[in-house]
């Protein structure tokens, strides 16, 4: 299936039942973490929680969108690297994990209003460009979210990428694994054929989360095991 195939009638159908439902009904819930999101952190982060089963619970019953999740067991002190095939995953991280810290491109914690309730929920800025004191403070950020015992996720291809494409991993990755000291869990995602489109298509979506890999490895056996692992759905079109 491509993304690009022509949308059959009951799509259309169901995706503008789903953009007119979720998005509407996210109105109350953003206004409401941001609302509480100075005097009550633990009310916020429930509100975010929500938003996010809402979106799952519409892209469910409104989409015809399952999800199958293989080998997931929660944990924390360790970074998750996530395959990032469409915003699905990236809006289901508060429900899929308890209260994650996402690495997130820094431009998207200066949108006005959103970017400073992301920070406050625990969104973690990438400067792709970013020194040496940048890169030792967003370091730091991330320990003291661990202490707290929270699981670190990130994506380590920096942008959505089309099913089907294996990108490189951003240089950035082998440098956050390698400070931070932490094992990381690869997780493979295959929800481009499905969410990635104007009018989405009913099926099932998968994650399949990999055996962990452990720390201190060196930067090309580290980039190899997590590519391969968070590409297991994602066979390249030759495959």
């Amino acid at each position: 299936m491509t993304e690009s195939s022509a949308a059959r009638p009951a799509d259309i159908a169901r995706t503008i039942a789903f953009y007119l439902v979720f998005y509407l009904g996210s109105v109350p819930l953003v206004l409401a973490s941001t609302a509480t999101a100075s005097f009550s952190l633990v009310l916020f982060r429930k509100i975010v929680r929500a938003w996010a089963a809402w979106h799952r619970g519409c892209a469910r019953h409104l989409l015809g969108i399952r999800l199958d999740v293989e080998g997931y067991e929660p944990r924390s002190g360790v970074l998750y690297a996530i395959k990032h095939e469409s915003f699905f995953e990236a809006i289901d991280m508060p429900r899929q994990f308890t209260l994650p810290v996402v690495f997130a491109k820094a431009e998207l914690l200066r949108i006005p209003l959103w970017g400073s309730t992301g920070a406050r929920y625990g969104l973690i800025g990438v400067e792709r460009e970013a020194g040496a004191k940048a890169l030792r403070a967003m370091i730091s950020e991330a320990r003291h979210r661990i202490a707290d015992g929270r699981p670190l996720v990130i994506f380590p291809e920096g942008t959505r990428v089309p099913h089907g494409t294996q990108r490189p991993l951003q240089s950035g990755f082998a440098g956050i694994y390698k400070l931070l000291g932490l094992p990381v869990i690869p997780v493979a995602v295959d929800s481009g054929p499905l969410y990635h489109r104007l009018w989405k298509r009913s099926g099932t979506i998968r994650y399949r989360f990999g055996a962990e890999i452990p720390p201190g490895l060196p930067r090309e056996e580290i980039e190899a095991r997590v590519h391969a692992a968070i590409n297991a759905l994602n066979p390249t079109p030759d495959a």
